[in-house]
């Protein structure tokens, strides 16, 4: 069905009030929308052309590589540098020094001028400095579980254990992919007006999909090392079940609070996919039977999903148990009849926990590309454009906005410990966001602006004292302590979706709902929260490799496949 076949005021979009609270964003799911697959829609659809233009790594794993995909009119390389580091220096922190690999994607195509720049200052990360040629600069550690595992296993012509490619995932896991600007590599300003780097986090997305490659391709080096002649390489099918690990901790979670619009345009674009979806007068049957084969799909990759967090296994099985729910009501006719997929999320509101409808709202994406793919283009942000203060706006005008967007904040006793039991800071020692206990430490003097209901109470409290027809400008004249968070309550006015619509200084906010919320949006998958602060995810598990790409599935990879459905 054509898009303007459909009346956009059939299905309303759910409201911020609904969508924008911590329990239910930390319970989202990667989907057609995620930043991981759109590149890769992207990758295989205009035919970029991988070359591996070199791989210098020595018996010892130390040396550099150069992964390049040719686009239709530009081309970028990931360059690798290898390095033999000593098993007691491997360490996740930002503080680290020294890592396995480290990595930049380059603008073109690299000269060994460039290489031997690039040799004395990547692998040094903070230390060194990158120009505009570098659109990221990365580095990754290995799997102290599971690379040694793989490299034995293929020297002596056996292949690795499947469960314990299961129970990990992947052979390296990156600690940092650093973009826009960041150590000197370009500025976001200067590529986004490329179609390839539109959508969000395109770069970034670019170098992990690429450092996956050269990370199966060393591990398959070091076997043959080591085991010569008897040495093989690793079976396609358990080379796919390999992605990028990654520990995602505290660094993460002020993001989503700093970039208020690009936080509004990810969440806006995901509704008004699901509202299109929605608004379908009928399932044709190809396509309810394409929803009915990723339902299973994606029920098989819960049951692959692990966790040892007790409150993750938990929300594991009951998502088990609401994709069983959903999937005996499908059976039962569900997709029949008029504007069958309204009907069907409608019954999940009631029927299933949010972990089950927010995977609900990414399958029911799934059947319908030509109706929700375009819709990626539209998720970044100038985020200067809002940066403005409408100074003109009255005191009356900006109370109704306050009473409007921030009800929730207005009805919280902020007089009370536990709104206000945590304060976020940055470790002078660790140089990492942190979350402290205001009450047991002393960390309120280093507090960050990131207590959006509470600033928006205490403007609230002050404007009782103004005027109705004092202007804005005049308030701040007078309180400029209320600037950051008047600008704060003007953006969330004009991008509904741009205010998190919970307490992130309360006793119970749990940071890792942040965390997921943002890294569905990037494509990751099997979330293995390892307290209420860091996470373990995986990325571009079960995709293709760069030099497969022509013969990627589009349905959806990051699912399982069926091996009893034939494409």
């Amino acid at each position: 069905m054509k898009l303007d076949q459909l009346s956009p005021d059939r299905v309303a979009l759910r409201s911020p009030e609904t969508v924008m609270r911590l329990a239910r964003m930390g319970s989202f799911h990667q989907s057609r929308l995620s930043f991981m697959r759109v590149l890769l829609r992207r990758l295989k659809s205009e035919n970029w052309r991988f070359e591996r233009r070199a791989f210098e790594i020595d018996g010892k794993g130390v040396g550099h590589a150069v992964y390049t995909m040719h686009g239709p009119e530009r081309s970028y390389s990931l360059v690798a540098f290898a390095h033999d580091l000593p098993p007691e220096q491997r360490s996740d922190r930002v503080i680290a020094t020294a890592w396995d690999t480290t990595f930049t994607l380059f603008d073109g195509l690299p000269s060994g001028a460039d290489i031997e720049r690039l040799s004395r200052n990547v692998p040094l990360q903070e230390a060194g400095r990158v120009t505009s040629s570098e659109l990221t600069v990365s580095r990754a550690n290995r799997s102290g579980r599971l690379f040694e595992h793989v490299v034995e296993c293929l020297s002596r012509g056996a292949q690795p254990d499947r469960a314990q490619i299961d129970a990990v995932g992947y052979l390296m896991r990156t600690t940092a992919v650093y973009g826009s600007g960041k150590l000197g590599a370009a500025d976001r300003e200067s590529i986004c007006d490329r179609p390839e780097f539109a959508a969000p986090f395109q770069a970034e997305m670019l170098t992990v999909f690429l450092i996956r490659g050269f990370v199966l391709d060393l591990v398959e080096h070091l076997a043959k090392v080591r085991g010569g002649a008897r040495a093989v390489t690793l079976d396609p099918a358990l080379r796919r079940r390999f992605g990028i690990g990654n520990s995602t901790g505290l660094g993460m979670a002020p993001f989503l609070l700093n970039h208020p619009i690009l936080l509004n345009n990810w969440i806006e674009t995901r509704e008004i996919a699901l509202a299109r979806v929605r608004a379908l007068p009928a399932a044709l049957p190809a396509e309810a039977e394409a929803f009915r084969i990723m339902l299973r799909r994606g029920r098989r990759n819960v049951d692959e999903w692990q966790s040892e967090h007790p409150v993750q296994r938990g929300r594991i099985a009951g998502l088990k148990a609401d994709l069983d729910r959903l999937d005996r009501h499908v059976a039962g006719g569900a997709l029949t009849g008029a504007s069958p997929w309204d009907r069907l999320y409608t019954w999940a509101e009631t029927a299933l926990s949010l972990e089950g409808q927010e995977l609900l709202v990414a399958l029911m994406m799934e059947p319908y590309g030509a109706l929700v793919d375009d819709l990626p283009m539209r998720m970044s942000a100038d985020e200067t454009a809002g940066f403005s203060i409408e100074g003109g706006m009255t005191v009356a005008r900006l109370r109704d906005i306050l009473e409007r967007d921030y009800a929730w904040a207005l009805g919280i006793d902020w007089d009370s410990p536990d709104a206000q039991a945590r304060a976020w800071y940055v470790s002078a020692e660790k140089l990492e966001p942190r979350l402290g206990e205001r009450h047991l430490e002393p960390v309120a003097a280093y507090e960050q602006p990131l207590a959006p209901g509470r600033d928006a109470a205490l403007l609230f409290e002050a404007l009782k004292r103004e005027a109705g027809e004092t202007r804005v400008a005049d308030v701040l004249l007078r309180h400029p302590e209320h600037r950051h968070i008047l600008r704060r309550v003007q953006i969330a006015s004009r991008h509904p979706y741009a205010e998190i619509r919970d307490n992130t200084v309360g006793a119970d906010v749990l940071p890792i709902d942040l965390l997921r919320a943002k890294l569905s949006f990037f494509g990751a998958c099997h979330f293995d929260p390892r307290s209420d602060r860091w996470v373990r995810i995986n990325m571009f598990r079960n995709a293709p490799f760069p030099h497969e790409l022509a013969d990627m599935e589009f349905a959806g990879w990051i699912y399982p496949a069926l091996p009893e459905v034939q494409p």
